[in-house]
């Protein structure tokens, strides 16, 4: 028997979910964790690296798209309520445009992008943030947890580090939900999760939206 491990806390009371059967969809399993409530797609079937750098290819997320901006709008105005001008921050995970970076920038921020595919340079995760953002990206992670603590370890105290991924639902919706049928997102967040985080890093939650998050460091 194959035991799931939780990639989020490592816990091993992770029965499954839900079942993919939708008609022309591929199939995988879903396991959600009784410990932090987070649902995941087990490693078997996950994509390759070079498997998923293809899929990112066919998205079309151009910073001169005006929906695509107010969509990133999401993220931008919780954080502008919690920083001060001059603020010097990472977008992780910035994608292959770094629109919000440059709307950082536009908005008095000082931010650099970092992205496994697209800006792979290390050197940005060398350094320590006023804040860390990252939209859209942590459904697609394979060690959830490894990167909360890098990201948190470059967060000074004082900081906020923003997420945005949509919300996990419960068992009925989540078997329509179109958020699964992308094949990299493997790791899917409910608000119960969050709580989780928070308490387990020391860290202060704010729900700023549907799909936002903030945890505020201590200190500062």
């Amino acid at each position: 028997m194959t035991l799931n491990r939780c990639p989020l806390c490592h816990g091993l009371e992770t029965p499954v979910f839900h079942r993919e059967d939708r008609p022309r969809v591929y199939y995988r399993d879903y396991h959600r964790c009784l410990r932090c409530d987070l649902t995941f797609v087990p490693s078997r079937y996950h994509l390759s690296t070079t498997e998923e750098k293809a899929y990112y290819d066919l998205h079309e997320n151009q910073s001169a798209d005006e929906g695509y901006q107010q969509f990133l709008g999401r993220m931008l105005a919780p954080l502008l309520e919690r920083v001060r001008p001059g603020a010097v921050g990472l977008d992780f995970g910035c994608g292959a445009g770094q629109v919000l970076v440059g709307m950082c920038r536009r908005a008095g921020l000082s931010c650099v992008g970092y992205d496994l595919h697209y800006y792979p340079d290390p050197a940005p995760l060398e350094h320590r943030y006023d804040f860390i953002i990252s939209t859209e990206v942590f459904e697609h992670l394979a060690d959830p947890a490894g990167v909360l603590e890098q990201l948190l370890i470059l967060l000074k105290p004082g900081g906020w580090l923003g997420i945005m991924t949509k919300r996990a639902l419960d068992r009925r919706r989540f078997a329509r939900w179109h958020y699964t049928l992308d094949p990299t997102h493997v790791c899917f967040f409910s608000e119960q999760t969050f709580r989780w985080i928070a308490a387990r890093t020391g860290t202060t939650l704010a729900v700023a939206g549907n799909d936002v998050v903030m945890f505020g460091k201590p200190g500062g």
